[in-house]
């Protein structure tokens, strides 16, 4: 089929796509640097190592993962133990109900740990405090420490890859306490990232650096810095927030409400596999479409129709006289055996009894043909008393 040099360029074109393909399969995966904070998620800026290590950082509470709305989830929950719900994100947009809920929840002597570069206006007009970003390239590391003398140590936590700097510019100093800040020549008051808020009876803990608790500095040797921050946490329920996330799985199709209740899921999954059954059996058992087929036209009818058109309209009628008469002749030698030179008696006589024609109406026909045969001129009239007479006698 293929001569020689054709199999070897095939093979080449074969091993070159082979080497591609191994490539292509061999090349390490690149690392994903977005941001999750999922607890799922085990890239750099994912939470999964978090999501772990909690139970052993409050080894006397319970955790619990929260994946609902935290409005719809505060306006459910029945337990009336000291708790902390604790949200991790590269920000977080709160919006009025969440606000309303969340300041309720701290209200009754609950404790609020948020950290994120960005907090949503509404909080920050509700708790009166201001957050700044920077989102420029950091020129060096940033180094969070803590003002109370208990949380310093010869151990200095740094950040910079994936890191901007946010701080507090202001807060209300009446209900404020500033507790963490970022190392600078600067004022330490001016560079603030950690602050609690009393409210009610219980507190706000407002914190501006997330990636301390993504899986990337956990395992670059700042978990004590992380763990330091969540000591201000005393609860003996912890809620952990797993909706506020940016890498939270959304389903964006149009058919998400039914693909969340399980009913109408299962029932849309059965329609679906009901119609592809349909769709294979009726394809298999219905028959194609069949071409139709004219039947095809008696040409020679057509023919005789218009022959005999034309010799009606010229009027010779002596010609279709001698050719029905000629017609009726051949008729009675081919279908009864029948010698038709001499047109007697006996010849009546045997032609009646074989086509089962009267012995009256056979002699009209006979004697008709005899007639018109010895005539020089024909009419008309002739011409259907012929006709007349072979109708008669083929019914």
């Amino acid at each position: 089929m293929f001569d020689k040099k054709s199999k070897n360029i095939l093979l080449l074109f074969g091993a070159v796509l082979l080497l591609l393909f191994i490539s292509q399969v061999s090349r390490p995966t690149p690392v994903n640097w977005a941001a999750s904070y999922t607890s799922e998620d085990k890239i750099p800026f994912g939470s999964y190592i978090l999501h772990e290590e909690l139970p052993i950082l409050f080894p006397e509470a319970n955790v619990v993962e929260i994946r609902k709305d935290p409005f719809e989830f505060l306006t459910e929950v029945t337990d009336n133990r000291p708790s902390a719900y604790i949200f991790i994100n590269d920000a977080l947009q709160i919006d009025a109900n969440q606000v309303t809920a969340l300041r309720d929840y701290v209200t009754a002597g609950n404790t609020v740990f948020m950290s994120a570069r960005s907090l949503g206006t509404l909080l920050e007009d509700s708790l009166k405090f201001t957050l700044h970003t920077r989102y420029s390239v950091l020129e060096s590391d940033l180094e969070p420490a803590f003002f109370s003398l208990r949380e310093k140590s010869d151990s200095i936590s740094k950040f910079k890859k994936g890191v901007y700097k946010a701080t507090f510019k202001s807060v209300d100093t009446a209900n404020t306490t500033a507790i963490g800040f970022y190392k600078s020549t600067e004022n330490p008051i001016d560079a603030l990232n950690f602050i609690e808020i009393a409210h009610g009876q219980g507190k706000f803990l407002l914190h501006t650096l997330p990636e301390a608790f993504s899986n990337y500095y956990l395992l670059a040797g700042n978990a004590s810095y992380a763990s330091t921050v969540f000591s201000y946490i005393d609860a003996d329920q912890i809620y952990l927030d797993a909706y506020l996330k940016s890498g939270r799985k959304i389903v964006s199709t149009p058919l998400r409400f039914i693909l969340t209740q399980g009913a109408l899921k299962w029932s849309l999954y059965l329609l679906l596999f009901g119609l592809i059954v349909l769709v294979i059996f009726k394809a298999k058992r219905e028959q194609r479409i069949i071409k139709v087929m004219e039947p095809l036209t008696n040409s020679s009818i057509d023919f005789t129709k218009a022959v005999g058109q034309l010799y009606y309209q010229h009027k010779d009628s002596g010609n279709i006289i001698n050719k029905k008469i000629s017609f009726v002749l051949e008729d009675i030698r081919s279908l009864y055996y029948m010698n038709t030179d001499l047109l007697d008696d006996d010849f009546i006589h045997k032609l009646s009894l074989k086509s089962g024609a009267s012995f009256r109406t056979t002699k009209k026909l006979v004697e008709c043909i005899a007639h018109l045969q010895t005539k020089m001129d024909h009419t008309e009239s002739d011409l259907n008393e012929l006709n007349q007479r072979i109708q008669d006698f083929k019914n």
